[in-house]
C-alpha cells in the first residue's frame, strides 16, 4: 500500500557531541532520527511525535521516571555502575561499536507485530470518496488526481476521521514514507489538497484546521 517506512528513533543524551554522533551514524543506517537533550525535552517530543524506539543514556537524572513515561520500546545505554530502571527495558553496555547499536535496534524493531492502518478503508466526504488502500480519490464518478504527498496526507487524515492530527505527526509520518516535508511547507501542501477537496478552499468543509491541534478530516 505504501513505501517501506524507515523507523523513527528518538535519541536522548545530555552530551551534545554524542547526540550528534549517534544521529549522524543512525541516519547512515537509514533510520529517521530525532534527538533530545534531556528528559523534559524528550517528553515534549514524545507528546507530539510517534517513535518506534527510544534510545536513552542511563545517566540521565530522571531516567527512572522517564522510562515509565515512554510507551515505545526503550534501549538503555548503560555503564558498569548504572542502576537498572524498574521497567524492563533492553540494554546495551558501554562502550559499544556503532554496528552493535544498529544491530540491537534492528533486533528490537523486528519484534514489532505488523500494524494495520486504523480507520475505515473507504472514506466518504459528500460527493468525494477516498480509497485508503488504493490511494485514489473520486468526485462522483470522476477521478481526482493526487500527488504522492497528497495521497499520503489523505491516508494520514483518513486514519483518524473526525480527530485532529498535529502538524508534528504529519511531518513525521511523511518523513517515514520517504516524503520529506519541512514544517513551513505543510500549509502549502494542505492548501493544494484543499483545492481538490473543497468547493471553497478558503472555507474548508472537509479538511479543517483545528486551532492549536492541527488538521482534521470531516467524513460522512
Amino acid at each position: 500500500m505504501s513505501l517501506q517506512a524507515p523507523a523513527h528513533l528518538l535519541v536522548v543524551d545530555t552530551d551534545e557531541r554524542l547526540r550528534d554522533l549517534l544521529r549522524g551514524y543512525l541516519k547512515t543506517q537509514h533510520f529517521l532520527v530525532s534527538v533530545a537533550r534531556d528528559g523534559d525535552h524528550a517528553r515534549h517530543l514524545l507528546g507530539g511525535l510517534e517513535f518506534d524506539l527510544v534510545v536513552l543514556d542511563a545517566r540521565l537524572p530522571d531516567i527512572a521516571t522517564l522510562c515509565e513515561d515512554i510507551d515505545a520500546p526503550v534501549l538503555l545505554l548503560t555503564g558498569a555502575h548504572d542502576p537498572a530502571p524498574k521497567r524492563a527495558v533492553e540494554t546495551l553496555a558501554k562502550p559499544f561499536e556503532p554496528a552493535a547499536l544498529s544491530a540491537r535496534i534492528n533486533t528490537i524493531l523486528d519484534r514489532r507485530p505488523p500494524t494495520e492502518l486504523p480507520g475505515p478503508k473507504l472514506v466518504r466526504m459528500g460527493p468525494l470518496a477516498f480509497d485508503v488502500d488504493r490511494g485514489t480519490l473520486v468526485k462522483g464518478e470522476d477521478p481526482v488526481r493526487l500527488t504522492a504527498t497528497e495521497v499520503q496526507l489523505m491516508r494520514i487524515f483518513a486514519g483518524k476521521p473526525g480527530s485532529p492530527v498535529g502538524r508534528g505527526e504529519v511531518i513525521a509520518r511523511l518523513g517515514r514514507e520517504g516524503l520529506h516535508t519541512k514544517a513551513r511547507a505543510i500549509d502549502v501542501q494542505i492548501t493544494r489538497l484543499r483545492r481538490k477537496l473543497e468547493d471553497d478552499p478558503k472555507a474548508p468543509k472537509y479538511l479543517q484546521t483545528v486551532r492549536g491541534s492541527g488538521y482534521m478530516l470531516v467524513a460522512d
